[in-house]
């Protein structure tokens, strides 16, 4: 028989556990939209991953406060869950910057980019003049 104390932090720890749960749920179903190129289901799929990360930052923070604290197998899931969302956070700005690089190839601009805010210079030819 468990004391009330032991009770309430095994339900604690299996509300982590479902939050975890529900933040890897989440990803899988963005990466899997991702790989489709599904944009609406990636759309949905991030705001819910936005949410279920939310929910988990907090549920977390309120479990670190107790005495019982954070049991290390779930801060080692949700460390590696962490990495997994920074992961594909940045393989979407690669593809993003790939695909803004496309466009500059099919779609140039009129003129040349200013290089540190001053407007291009256009070479007199020659060596420079003294």
């Amino acid at each position: 028989m468990t004391s009330p104390s032991e009770s309430q932090a095994l339900q604690a720890v299996a509300h982590l556990e479902a939050t975890v749960t529900e933040v890897e749920q989440h990803l899988a179903a963005l990466g899997s939209a991702l790989k489709l190129q599904d944009a609406s289901a990636a759309e949905q799929a991030a705001a819910e991953l936005h949410n279920a990360l939310s929910r988990a930052v907090d549920r977390f923070n309120q479990a670190a406060r107790t005495p019982a604290g954070i049991p290390p197998v779930l801060r080692r899931r949700l460390a590696r869950t962490s990495s997994q969302v920074a992961a594909q956070r940045d393989a979407v700005t690669r593809a993003s910057q790939a695909l803004d690089r496309a466009l500059d190839v099919l779609i140039p601009g009129a003129e040349p980019a200013a290089v540190y805010g001053g407007a291009p210079r256009r070479s007199s030819g020659g060596l420079a003049q003294a």
